[in-house]
């Protein structure tokens, strides 16, 4: 069994991740087309200026982050935004030929940066994921809340593709909590950072994704509700660890 449709309605009860930012789309369906056409555009230039945005949040941390998660050797993943492969190539190296890795995101730009050879891609959203029930181990989601239509719906199915015991790792950069260090994380990001990627960028979009991903980072929703969502979803043993005061690792595994 899959998911639901990915045109079907979301419930009444939607927890979305922040509010309508409208200075850069108006309703749901503009939302979804923003997004597919800044990822789409931006997806040659993401890494370039990804490795600009670091703060830490290389390679190493990924892969430490997926380790503290309990990802193992033989592990079947589904990785959820997989972009351009950022979290994804970390993983392959800790479950070795013994495991198996998918790939979801609604971008085809993005996912063809990603260059893994024998992975599958597969074109969808986290609110309604192409894969069968209980087909994954572990599912890993890499700074892709923030862009989610629905988050109790994307639990949701992050719960139903897992295996009893499965365990998942939802990544994302989270506001600081005192007012020096927001304002010095606001003006790098939100001022720096684009200035900067639109220097060396070739696509047009870019600087404009990157002021986007404060304006999300700012208004997103608080720790406390992820993981009140992930409850509510039906996840037991639910962690949150946080490494330099933004980066954020949501754990949690769907009860055996």
């Amino acid at each position: 069994m899959t998911g639901p449709s990915p045109n079907a309605p979301l419930r009444p009860d939607v927890l979305a991740p922040h509010a309508p930012l409208s200075d850069y789309y108006g309703d749901e369906d503009d939302h979804q087309r923003f997004l597919k056409r800044i990822f789409d555009e931006t997806a040659p230039d993401y890494e370039r200026i990804e490795r600009l945005l670091a703060l830490g949040s290389g390679p190493w941390y990924r892969r430490k982050a997926l380790e503290r998660a309990g990802l193992k050797a033989g592990d079947q993943v589904l990785d959820v935004g997989i972009g351009t492969g950022l979290v994804a190539r970390e993983a392959l190296k800790l479950i070795g030929p013994g495991g198996s890795l998918v790939g979801v995101d609604p971008s085809a730009g993005m996912m063809s940066q990603v260059g893994l050879p024998g992975v599958p891609l597969l074109q969808g959203r986290a609110e309604a994921l192409p894969r069968e029930d209980a087909s994954a181990d572990f599912v890993s989601m890499g700074y892709a809340l923030r862009h989610l239509a629905d988050v109790s719906a994307a639990f949701a199915e992050f719960r139903r593709v897992l295996r009893p015991g499965g365990r998942l790792l939802v990544l994302e950069i989270t506001r600081p909590t005192g007012r020096i260090a927001t304002a010095a994380l606001r003006g790098y990001m939100r001022a720096v950072l684009p200035l900067v990627a639109g220097a060396v960028a070739r696509r047009q979009g870019t600087a404009q994704l990157w002021r986007y991903y404060w304006d999300t980072i700012e208004a997103c929703i608080p720790p406390a509700a992820v993981m009140e969502a992930l409850r509510a979803a039906g996840f037991s043993d639910v962690q949150r660890h946080v490494e330099l005061g933004v980066f954020s690792e949501y754990t949690a595994t769907r009860p055996a």
